[in-house]
């Protein structure tokens, strides 16, 4: 891995992923891509349509396809909170950069998230926001190569957590 490449910002949904990275960014004079953008700009739709229209598996394929596939330099780039069920993207995302984990506790998640479809989350038939959770945290925890604590820190501070990991 090169030094100074990438950040790659890894989470649930709601932990402040792409307001952090465009803070980080910003403070380190590198470019921010959103990898949810990415997505419905190569497929001219929105995440909960292509949600509906491909079924959550199917998501999951073309995000882990399009992540698969992003090639930059002094990026930070915030994910979908469902990247890391693509395996062939999150190796290339450990490969390419640092990949950093958002940690939020459940209870700080449920109370940012409202509309889970219309916010474009891919969860199962019947599956609850706290299955999700749990389902994914392992996950984060795999992939990350830091963590950081976010509970009880305001978005500047974490963005400021995130940048100061470049400039150490």
């Amino acid at each position: 891995m090169k030094s100074n490449t990438n950040i790659i910002l890894i989470g649930m949904p709601g932990a402040g992923k792409s307001t952090v990275g465009v803070v980080a960014a910003k403070r380190l004079g590198y470019r921010f891509l959103d990898s949810d953008m990415v997505i419905q700009e190569q497929y001219g739709k929105l995440l909960y349509e292509l949600i509906e229209e491909y079924g959550v598996e199917g998501f999951w394929e073309l995000e882990n396809k399009i992540n698969a596939a992003l090639d930059t330099e002094r990026t930070v780039i915030a994910t979908g909170g469902s990247a890391v069920y693509g395996a062939e993207a999150m190796e290339h995302f450990r490969e390419m950069g640092k990949v950093v984990y958002l940690k939020l506790p459940y209870e700080e998640i449920e109370e940012r998230l409202g509309d889970l479809n219309a916010r474009g989350v891919t969860v199962r038939s019947g599956q609850s926001l706290r299955e999700l959770y749990e389902e994914r945290m392992p996950l984060y925890e795999k992939y990350a190569h830091v963590t950081i604590d976010c509970d009880g820190k305001a978005l500047r501070e974490v963005a400021a957590e995130v940048a100061g990991m470049c400039l150490a």
